[in-house]
């Protein structure tokens, strides 16, 4: 049995407005995830692994998925569904002619780790947006991050748990899991055991 869902306008959030929501408005639409792969060398490079996919995009003639240039060190494209072209230029994905629900995960190399001092570390997470017109729609993102066993551990996330905002935390992991409207951007401080 399925649901109606209704967009309504008060969903949309404005320019430079993000607003973490307790629950998605349209559920099945498009969502980020991510998995980060962080190794006891990452802890003196800042170089970890990422694979991301993003699913059930909207239907739209060209998608540009930008990856911080200063930060991207290689990416490869592992699987596209419902996209007519994938190109990679630099640090730019363009997707071309993109059908409702098509979705394309990446793998990349990034300098996303940054040393604060010599025992703790601040993982960057964005920006991540569903951009519509002049504003942004609702989206759901999760965020994993994998260590090995007993390595690290969670110091602080901004933004901090809340409705929209749920941090789980293992020995080996983390996630964070956000439902938001507007341009994300956060991150997780780890320290070493």
């Amino acid at each position: 049995m399925s649901s109606a869902y209704a967009l309504e306008f008060s969903d949309i959030a404005k320019e430079g407005e993000l607003r973490y929501l307790a629950s998605h408005p349209e559920p099945h639409t498009y969502r980020y995830e991510s998995h980060v792969r962080i190794s006891p060398e990452s802890l003196a490079t800042g170089m970890v692994q990422l694979s991301t996919c993003h699913y059930q995009l909207d239907p739209i003639r060209k998608v540009v998925i930008a990856f911080n240039k200063d930060r991207l060190r290689s990416v490869k494209v592992v699987k596209a569904e419902g996209i007519e072209k994938v190109e990679i230029d630099r640090h730019l994905v363009v997707l071309t002619q993109v059908q409702r629900g098509a979705s394309i995960c990446i793998d990349l190399d990034s300098q996303a780790l940054d040393a604060i001092d010599e025992k703790s570390w601040r993982l960057q997470a964005g920006p991540l947006m569903r951009r519509y017109l002049d504003g942004y729609l609702p989206m759901t993102a999760h965020l994993r991050v994998h260590w090995t066993e007993g390595l690290l551990q969670i110091k602080e996330t901004d933004p901090l748990p809340q409705p929209g905002v749920i941090v789980i935390e293992s020995a080996s992991g983390a996630q964070m899991n956000l439902i938001f409207a507007g341009r994300f951007k956060g991150s997780i401080v780890l320290a070493k055991k």
